[in-house]
Parts: structure tokens; sequence; C-alpha cells
């Protein structure tokens, strides 16, 4: 029956990190730095709140935009922090993690032959999904650019079949953040044309020197950006998967029909302790911000010592470093890598072709771990670079 199957279904790969990832179970003994999520537990508040939900017996389907507390919670987040304004009741929807926040909003506003602009590399999940709405991705190339989407860049990729422009910064898999003037280059091209502006913000509580910028925070934009955002990053939830959709109430309304249909509602237990996590834990993100810092900076001055060029990441915990030196593919690097040295890191072209002769760092380690892996690259890089 595999004729029968969806063709865009069959055309479409498995993700390149977990391409990489399933060789990696091969070599149990092998240091990872490939894993995107904090290393920290959980805050003991927040499972804390999780117990007593399921003690006293939250266990039943919510409203379909999640409970209203937890929007509530939400909406008070995001104003606070990143200076936007929604309305809990009518612009917020409670997902199963980003990742499905993303999928519903695709499936929303996209139709067979749209574009949709994307900064390569980028986090390799949205490509999928557009082409599964039948859509086109189109790329703008970022490596001149120090990672960033210009506003020249988005200028040039504009079609008439255009509808929306992805804006994922903090970035993985480069670390690096855009600013408010650069959002604003971007707002200029947009403003006047109706083209949503779809901001993967998940990573907005790990910013280092400065806050989070949103460009739905900018003048004019609310009405046409929808951001998604979740706890899953900020407070060590992966496993909880608790994201959102903050959306003007017009398009809201139609991205809440595909949610309903798709998974009714976010897990009950997973609402009580988003919602501890965002109110009682509003600054959890705080402590491990500083940690990654730390990281971060350990990790940027031993590859900028063994001659491995890389930007230093202003977000995020991912660094990016360049392997074209050693005039090898990146997949090609990576298993050798992980072969002769029982190192395991992501090949930059798992991020689109863009990320091709780079590769991804995950800092989201014990100092430790970040020792011993970056030892072992060190001997590796020390042999293969011309």
């Amino acid at each position: 029956m595999d004729h029968k199957l969806n063709p865009r279904v069959k055309h479409i790969q498995i993700s390149g990190i977990r391409q990489f990832f399933n060789r990696v179970s091969d070599y149990p003994d092998a240091v990872q730095l490939t894993i995107g999520q904090p290393d920290f537990h959980t805050p003991a508040h927040i499972k804390e709140a999780a117990k007593a939900a399921i003690d006293e017996n939250v266990t039943r389907y919510t409203k379909n935009p999640g409970e209203d507390g937890l929007t509530e919670a939400a909406a008070a987040f995001v104003k606070r922090k990143y200076g936007l304004h929604y309305s809990p009741l009518t612009e917020v929807i409670t997902t199963t993690g980003a990742s499905q926040a993303i999928d519903i909003t695709m499936r929303t506003i996209l139709e067979e032959g749209d574009e949709v602009i994307l900064p390569g590399p980028v986090y390799p999940a949205y490509e999928p999904i557009i082409r599964l709405c039948g859509a086109v991705p189109v790329y703008a190339d970022t490596r001149e650019t120090g990672f960033k989407l210009t506003a020249s860049q988005v200028k040039e990729a504009v079609t008439d079949r255009t509808k929306a422009v992805m804006i994922p910064y903090p970035s993985n898999p480069t670390g690096v953040v855009m600013n408010r003037e650069e959002l604003q280059g971007i707002a200029d091209i947009l403003k006047n044309r109706d083209i949503f502006a779809v901001s993967d913000e998940i990573y907005s509580e790990l910013t280092y020197g400065g806050p989070h910028t949103s460009i739905a925070s900018l003048p004019g934009m609310k009405e046409k950006t929808i951001v998604i955002n979740g706890v899953s990053k900020s407070h060590s939830m992966t496993g909880w998967r608790i994201g959102f959709v903050f959306a003007p109430a017009s398009v809201r309304q139609h991205i809440l029909k595909v949610h309903q249909y798709n998974v009714s509602c976010a897990s009950s237990i997973s609402q009580r302790a988003a919602l501890e996590a965002l109110t009682a834990g509003a600054d959890d993100a705080a402590p491990m911000r500083d940690e990654y810092v730390k990281r971060r900076d350990y990790m940027y001055i031993r590859l900028t010592k063994m001659g491995l060029p890389a930007e230093q990441p202003s977000g995020a915990f991912y660094m990016f470093p360049s392997i074209q030196a050693s005039g090898m593919g990146s997949f090609e690097f990576c298993l050798q890598l992980l072969e002769e040295t029982k190192l395991a890191v992501v090949p930059g072209n798992a991020f689109s072709s863009y990320g091709e002769g780079y590769i991804r760092l995950s800092f989201a380690y014990s100092m430790e771990i970040l020792e011993e892996a970056l030892d072992r690259l060190e001997i590796f890089w020390n042999k293969v670079r011309g």
C-alpha cells in the first residue's frame, strides 16, 4: 500500500539531526554535544505543582486554548519580559510544545504554492512542515551576514507568492540574536505588504548581553506577526511539551480550529506545571543563563585557540564553527570524528545546504563534558585541518 501514501510525506526526510543521532547509538561510550535541550533538571517547585495537580485529580480535558489561568500567565509573562500585549482569552493558545505551535500555524496560513522565506542555515523542522502544506521554502543565504536575515535579503526574496517570513531568533543552530534595529529593517519591508512574520522565540529567555526583542513589539507588526514560544528552553521543561501561539484575534481564531482537531488540548498536568513556571518561576532562567555564559565563553576560547572559526553566540546554547579548512563535508567530518575520537556533534548540513561546511556544538552540557569533548575535537582538528 506504499503507493497510496501522501507523496509529500514520502518525499520529506527524517531530520538530519536525528539521522546522525541514530548513528551515535552504535557508540554507547561516546561523548555528546548533540542534544538541544538544557541539562538542568526542571526546577523543584514546578515539579511540586505538577504532583499537586495529579493529587487534585486535574486529569481531564482543559479548554482547547488551555486553562484560563495559564493563558493569562503567558500573556502577562511576554508583556513583562518583551513588551508584548495579547489578550489571554482571544489571542493566546497553549500548545503541545513549540513544535505543534509551528505546525498549526503553518497549516492555518499556508496554501498550495505559497512561499515562505527562511534564513539559511536554520532549524530543520520548518521546511518539512512548509512542504507538507504544499508551500515552497525560499532560503536567504545568511553565511555572509553573520547568520542574520537582513532587510535587503527579505526584499530580494519577496514575490507575489510570499505568504510569510520566518524569524527564528535566537537561532538554532548559530546562537545569533537579532537586535531591534535589524528587526525594524525587516518590519519596514513587511509593513505595507500582506505577509506574515512567524517569529519562533523559544530561546527568548536565553540571550546574553541584553534582553530579547520580538518583532511583534515593533510599531504596526503585532497585526501581522504570529509569535511562537514555550517553556522548554527557559525552564528546562522539554519533556513537558508546553508551547504557546500568540496571534491577533482574527488569526488566532482560525489557528485554534486546527489545534482543536489536532490535539484537543495540551496535557492538563503539564499546564499546571507551566502555570507555576510562568508565575512563581518567571525568572527561573536567570541562573541557567549565567551558567550558559560561562560554558559559552569556555567553548569560544577553546575553539579560537585551536583555530576553529566561529561566531560568538548571543543567545541559545549552540556554537556553529566552520570546518571548511579541513576540506571535508560536514557529515563526513562528523562521522570520522565519531569513529576516531568517540565525540558526537551535529553536521551543519542538517540545517539546510547553507550549513554545509559547519558543525553544531551544544554547550548545554556540564563543564566536565565540555572539557573532554573539546580535548577530543582539538586532537581531531589538528589532524585534519589544511
